[in-house]
């Protein structure tokens, strides 16, 4: 089959280095793609969040199924327009995707299936919340509405720090995101990540993740896109897993489909777990980066017959081969990053570096330039390794970010550290 993934950063790379070995991927074409992308797969020029673009492209390409990696196109609707073309996709509905597109949906959604999550108050006026947060007092949580790139959520430990979030949110620091603010009970505990399939009805969990949100080395300073991560999330048991789809999955994915918009594609679903209990702090609606990369890493081949039974409706029928095993990630990033950074440095030694199973460097933000890999965003390298203990795949991860040659980049050297 031709299969069109749509997205140029970590996460669809991992995506396309796990559906590429699967022998049903006759071709594979990634729009708009990367320098690391681009080894394995076709890259293609193409407006993603363009949802008319698409379906063309895919008729023109006679492509059969579409994987959509990044959130954007699934708030511009791109999935619908692939469904009303008769072309099979990954991902959910626009109505659907508002579970990420706006966080007031996400906690209505919760009140009405008795979901477990933090207390809340929503507003678009910069006074009316700035009295709430001095009413309630730090630390608290401050989040602008709609999608902001995975920064637009400011975990406020002082007074001070969160009524400058309303001034920069309501001041368009955040753009159109930022028109509605949601104001947060700060919960406690430690956070990790749960992904699951679903096709409307069924569902099916498909692994769990840590990640590392802080750019600074014992999570510390502001929040990046991520800094580097790992599955399993050792957090998340089995018990503390059944618990959430109990109290959370299961009731947010039949709320969804009794108000008319069935869920279909990857629920990510990102937890605060304290005392074996979890709550949740958000919904993403595809796959996070970067705890994709873990994922694919572990999930390889069948991430495809996945992907494509979420797709079908056949969900029921399908079931995860997980290997006992565990995988992590650390982001290379431009120096600057998450501020402003430079583009263009030349990335020297991943021609060096191993590229199999167990080992893989994933690109994020790259770009060819005369034969030489460059980078070409803020977060550019997703240095991934599986091993049989978390320790053995962070020696190995590890090992490959000090054979890379880039001085305009940094990364941090401790992730893992709290499973660890």
């Amino acid at each position: 089959m031709n299969i069109l993934i749509l997205g140029g950063g970590g996460r669809e790379h991992a995506l396309a280095w796990a559906i590429k070995q699967n022998p049903k991927c006759d071709r594979l074409i990634v729009a708009p793609g990367n320098a690391g992308i681009a080894q394995l797969a076709e890259c293609a020029e193409l407006n993603i969040n363009d949802g008319g673009s698409v379906v063309t492209f895919a008729e023109e390409n006679a492509i059969s199924f579409v994987v959509i990696g990044p959130e954007a196109p699934l708030a511009a609707g791109v999935a619908d327009r692939l469904d009303a073309a008769g072309i099979p996709c990954f991902g959910p509905s626009q109505a659907a995707a508002a579970l990420e597109a706006s966080k007031a949906f996400t906690k209505e959604i919760c009140d009405a299936c008795g979901a477990p999550t933090a207390a809340y108050a929503r507003f678009t006026e910069a006074e009316p919340a700035k009295a709430y947060i001095r009413e309630q007092g730090a630390p608290i949580v401050v989040k602008a509405d709609g999608l902001a790139a995975g920064k637009g959520v400011i975990v406020a430990m002082d007074d001070e720090t969160a009524l400058a979030a309303i001034d920069d949110m309501f001041g368009g620091e955040f753009g159109e995101a930022g028109a509605e603010v949601v104001i947060e009970e700060f919960m406690e505990g430690e956070e990790a990540s749960f992904f699951i399939l679903c096709d409307g009805e069924n569902v099916l969990p498909v692994g769990t993740a840590q990640d590392h949100k802080r750019v600074g080395e014992g999570d510390t300073g502001p929040n990046t896109g991520g800094m580097g991560a790992y599955s399993p999330a050792p957090v998340l048991t089995d018990a503390v897993a059944e618990l959430a789809m109990e109290q959370i999955i299961r009731p947010t994915v039949a709320q969804m489909a009794k108000r008319g918009t069935p869920y279909k594609g990857v629920l990510y679903a990102g937890f605060m777990i304290k005392d074996g209990q979890p709550r949740l702090v958000e919904y993403n609606v595809r796959f996070g980066d970067p705890e994709c990369q873990v994922l694919m890493m572990r999930l390889g081949a069948q991430a495809l017959d996945l992907l494509l039974a979420c797709a079908e409706g056949r969900l029921g029928e399908a079931q995860v081969n997980w290997a006992d095993d565990h995988a992590m990630t650390v982001v290379m990033a431009a120096n600057g990053y998450p501020g402003s950074y430079e583009k263009g440095s030349v990335i020297g030694g991943l021609d060096t570096l191993p590229e199999d199973s167990m080992n893989m460097v994933f690109h994020a933000g790259t770009k060819e330039i005369d034969g030489k890999v460059t980078a070409n965003g803020g977060r550019v390298l997703n240095v991934t390794a599986r091993g049989a203990t978390l320790q053995e795949a962070r020696d190995r991860a590890y090992a490959m970010v000090e054979a890379i040659d880039w001085p305009g980049g940094f990364y941090r050297r401790d992730i893992g550290w709290r499973a660890l």
